[in-house]
């Protein structure tokens, strides 16, 4: 799996500013946590489905 990291101040770049550094990982970790009724299930839903969608492997 790869993915792509950028920072915050990326984000706010100029359209003529240079290129975002991309850095490639072999693995990430990303955890989701909530109460009952914050909508933890539909956004790992939402979450598995993007992920998929751009060829990453995953395992919930």
């Amino acid at each position: 799996m790869t993915s792509q990291v950028s920072s915050p101040a990326d984000q706010q770049r100029s359209p003529g500013s240079p290129a975002k550094e991309v850095r490639r990982l072999e693995r990430v970790v990303i955890r989701f946590a909530g109460d009952s009724g914050d909508g933890m299930q539909l956004t790992g839903d939402r979450f598995t489905s993007e992920t998929a969608a751009f060829g990453n492997d995953l395992s919930t």
